[in-house]
């Protein structure tokens, strides 16, 4: 730690001589790793002026301006995918958080149907709560039940098929004091699980379905995805991310509860100096009280694109997801996955020569892919998340990994 401060022109030139190169170019077209969006120009341009503000957007009265692009943006997303308008929501990190800000509703409900107050008394001698997540269910929804005490290896594990969809015959049996976690975007093949039969059922027994829909849930915006998405609108509470295919900067997650009593009461904070308004008050809605505006952002990127704009950019994701893939097909290779999202999965022969085409791909800097392990093999993963993306871009990329593959063959 210096002594001494410095001018802020060579402290800013010190960040980008040297961090401008050791960041990745996840925003522009060619990066297919991780389900990154990349930022919309509206978007980015809308979060450098929430920044320029500083908004603290915990309370109404500490930002009108948040508070209500906030409440606007939540009633779009809501129309928008399709959702129940009467829903709560709120504003947060990630899935991560978004998954943990639902199911925290979820144990506040379950529990207070049999006379117990979570939030005043803790887990500590509460009547025991059933979890169900499928066999593929992703990391993130493990590590928010963790947090809420619920435990990552007491859920009960329901198995899958060859594309991760959960099996609705084989599920177990669901009663009053069950959350269901399902799955909208698998996070390696795209697959969505059966939610109207398992919507269906968990309502006949009175149990909690949530939807993990950190970059699926937006196939509810395109209009093309109505196989998938049947029943969805069904579960009792979905998280999302903004900052995957909505394409805003990061950090945006997205929590949407149909009991918005629940959510209000698993969140709320109080203190004799955090006197609320008569309005909506964000701080209510989310695990923080002290965050940024993020509302802002999603707010302009939804008024600049509109319905139709969003529908557009997930149509041409999944087009350009669709191309890739068949031209990987065409050349020989497997691949791994129905390719009805965004999400291509491609096997080159042996663990060994996929993982070498995976570092070759990465190392020429045409495009980059990543890795995974999906049902016991490697494979590429190509994740088309960003608006940026163009025909061009998939076809140099498609080039240039056809052309690493056949150097190591």
């Amino acid at each position: 730690m210096p002594s001494r401060g410095a001018d802020p022109g060579d402290v800013l030139a010190i960040l980008d001589q040297i961090g401008s190169p050791a960041t990745i170019a996840n925003a522009g077209g060619r990066y297919f790793g991780f389900v990154n969006g990349g930022a919309l120009p509206i978007a980015r341009a809308a979060n450098v002026l929430a920044a320029a503000w500083d908004q603290n957007a915990a309370l109404r009265v500490m930002s009108p301006t948040a508070a209500a692009l906030e409440e606007i943006a939540l009633a779009w997303m809501l129309e928008l995918l399709g959702l129940p308008d009467s829903s709560g929501g709120g504003f947060v990190t990630g899935a991560t958080m978004a998954s943990f800000s639902c199911l925290a509703a979820a144990r506040h409900s379950l529990l207070k149907r049999v006379g117990w107050d979570v939030e005043s008394h803790g887990l500590f001698g509460a009547p025991p709560l059933n979890v169900v997540v499928g066999q593929d269910v992703h990391a993130s929804v493990l590590k928010a039940l963790a947090l809420l005490g619920l435990g990552r290896e007491r859920v009960t594990v329901a198995p899958t098929d060859q594309q991760g969809r959960m099996r609705f015959d084989q599920l177990p049996r669901l009663d009053a004091a069950t959350i269901v976690c399902t799955q909208a975007g698998n996070v390696n093949t795209g697959s969505f699980d059966p939610f109207e039969e398992i919507c269906h059922t968990a309502r006949r027994a009175n149990a909690w379905v949530h939807v993990d829909g950190a970059f699926g849930l937006w196939a509810a915006a395109s209009g093309d995805h109505g196989g998938v998405v049947r029943g969805l609108a069904d579960a009792d509470s979905w998280a999302t991310d903004a900052h995957k295919w909505l394409n805003v900067p990061y950090d945006c997650g997205l929590a949407f509860v149909r009991d918005a009593e629940s959510l209000r009461r698993a969140m709320q904070l109080q203190a004799a100096y955090l006197m609320p308004g008569s309005g909506r008050e964000p701080m209510h809605w989310t695990p923080e009280a002290s965050r940024r505006a993020r509302g802002v952002e999603v707010w302009a990127a939804l008024r600049c694109l509109g319905r139709e704009g969003i529908a557009d950019m997930i149509r041409r994701t999944c087009r350009h997801a669709r191309r890739l893939a068949s031209g990987l097909r065409d050349a020989g290779y497997a691949v791994l996955n129905d390719v009805g999202l965004n999400q291509v999965l491609v096997s080159f022969g042996t663990d060994d020569q996929t993982g070498r085409v995976i570092e070759g791909v990465q190392a020429d800097g045409t495009c980059w892919c990543g890795g995974t392990i999906w049902k016991g093999s490697a494979a590429m993963r190509i994740s088309v998340s960003s608006w940026a993306t163009t025909d061009d871009d998939v076809e140099r990329s498609l080039a240039a990994i056809l052309a690493v593959a056949g150097e190591l063959a």
